[in-house]
């Protein structure tokens, strides 16, 4: 591809910006994706793509697409976040539609600000196109509102890798909140230990769902108390969403609607 086009005004050649377009591709199956971002994703000239982006698109890219696997796995990177930022930018600077396709949704927990920062800082061009994130789609998918009238008004999310803070605990210690931890299975039994030490109450209904939206998607339900020991004994693997709060309960529905009547 010729990345210079002339400069009508002076008779000269100048560079060829391209842009880049962070794609949120949605919780997991492929057709929950925005039709803007399928748009998006079909027209690119390369594609960035995460490992829990929705591999089943990019079967579906038409020839002559290229395809950059820059998936991270826990322990294992293949590229730095730093090394990603100056592929965007590279790929732009040749005049090329680079559409950075991640799961979910970019701007929650995807690192989608600093990729945008890095490219608008180097004169990039950025669109932003919003994703379903599994936060919310998982537990939807699993018959789970986040909130609901009367069980719970108020929704917090977090990530597991770091410890969960501590307002967050009191949130749900306070039986109105639902707590939504993302990236939490590997270090589920120390956030059990911390909530139990923050004051929430070891029967707090939690649940888990495993590849959520997909067609292996896995829906276990427990206390909070109980949940590491029952996670590990059903193999419970990421990616996985887990939900602690009054919603979780296999019968808090039903036992709404026979309140209410």
């Amino acid at each position: 591809m010729n990345s210079y086009r002339p400069a009508h005004n002076r008779g000269l050649y100048q560079p060829r910006i391209g842009s880049v377009v962070l794609v949120g591709g949605g919780p997991g199956a492929a057709d929950l994706i925005t039709l803007r971002g399928y748009r998006a994703l079909m027209s690119a000239d390369v594609v960035v793509a995460d490992r829990l982006a929705p591999v089943g698109l990019i079967e579906e890219l038409p020839m002559g697409i290229e395809v950059i696997d820059v998936g991270k796995q826990p322990g294992r990177h293949t590229r730095t976040q730093e090394q990603i930022n100056s592929l965007l930018i590279e790929h732009a600077r040749m005049g090329r539609r680079v559409v950075r396709l991640k799961g979910g949704d970019s701007f929650l927990f995807g690192r989608g600000g600093e990729e945008a920062a890095a490219c608008e800082a180097n004169g990039i061009p950025v669109e932003v196109v919003p994703g379903v994130s599994s936060a919310l789609a998982a537990p939807a998918a699993a018959g789970i509102p986040v909130t609901h009238r009367g069980i719970a008004d108020a929704v917090q999310i977090a990530h597991g890798h770091r410890p969960v803070a501590q307002s967050a605990w009191a949130s749900v210690a306070g039986g109105t909140c639902t707590l939504v931890l993302l990236m939490a299975v590997a270090e589920l039994k120390a956030h059990v230990a911390a909530a139990l030490t923050a004051g929430v109450d070891p029967s707090t209904p939690a649940a888990i769902i495993e590849s959520g939206t997909l067609p292996q998607q896995r829906i276990t339900r427990s206390t909070l108390e109980a949940l590491p020991a029952l996670a590990e004994a059903l193999g419970v693997q990421p990616p996985a969403v887990i939900v602690l709060g009054r919603v979780a309960a296999a019968d808090a529905l039903r036992a709404f609607v026979a309140q209410a009547s």
